[in-house]
């Protein structure tokens, strides 16, 4: 079955779906589907993109079945990873998203991570931020979004080019593949085929270093958005000659 890897409902802070309303559209899709609520400590605003994990396999533990997982996506940082990776040993979450959101206490999302200074410089301390949690972050299955700086940078042209930044992904995809961790395709901005094309050869370049799984995640909010873009992930998947899964009690599952 293909699954939709990557979602959000109402545990996050930033969506308002009900788990009801992502299981009736992976029906109706025929996929299965892995909620993987936003859990990022020491985020910058108290209280904000952090859950109740008790809470939550209390209220979804029923749903949970063979095309229904319960995952969680963690925002690394090297100053929480204890904590992080005490929470994730505590429950028992089938799937492990590990995503950069904040650098420098400082929400990528927000114009203040720009100001004043070069793409460049920008793109650098984000993928310096990314290696040093990879590096460190052994409990996370996939990493989340590479490409999510792109969607919210302040720049004419946001777009990640490898080539630009060919050493920084380079060390990024290799502890990765060292460590036989998956790299997500998060479909969220596959709508663009110039999108898809650019960030092609970060794929390649995944296996061409060792990689071997990638996961496929809408990052969808609103059941509108479950699914969305999986097809053209599957191709980005082959084309890069990488095999997709989706984990189940922390093991990967390949899509038949």
């Amino acid at each position: 079955m293909l699954f939709d890897s990557h979602m959000h409902t109402r545990f996050s802070t930033d969506s308002k779906m009900t788990i009801d309303e992502a299981i009736t559209r992976g029906r109706d899709l025929n996929i299965g589907i892995t909620i993987t609520e936003h859990m990022d400590l020491n985020y910058p605003e108290p209280l904000e993109f952090n859950f109740d994990a008790n809470q939550y396999f209390a209220d979804y533990n029923q749903y949970r079945g063979e095309s229904v997982l319960l995952g969680i996506e963690i925002g690394m940082r090297a100053d929480c990873l204890a904590e992080n990776c005490k929470l994730i040993a505590r429950y028992p979450f089938d799937y492990v998203i590990g995503s950069v959101h904040v650098v420098d206490n400082i929400d990528i999302y927000t114009p203040e991570f720009y100001q004043g200074r070069s793409k460049q410089e920008v793109y650098r301390q984000y993928f310096v931020e990314m290696l040093q949690c990879v590096t460190c972050y052994d409990t996370i299955h996939s990493l989340g979004h590479i490409d999510y700086i792109a969607r919210y940078a302040k720049f004419v042209d946001t777009e990640i080019y490898y080539s630009e930044f060919k050493e920084q992904i380079d060390e990024i995809l290799t502890a990765l593949a060292t460590k036989g961790k998956a790299l997500e395709i998060n479909t969220r901005r596959l709508g663009s085929k110039e999108a898809v094309e650019i960030l092609m050869p970060i794929y390649q370049r995944f296996y061409e270093v060792g990689g071997q799984y990638v996961t496929i995640g809408s990052d969808a909010h609103r059941a509108t958005e479950v699914g969305r873009g999986l097809a053209e992930g599957l191709v980005m998947a082959d084309r890069a000659k990488l095999k997709v899964v989706y984990f189940k009690d922390g093991q990967p599952q390949y899509i038949k």
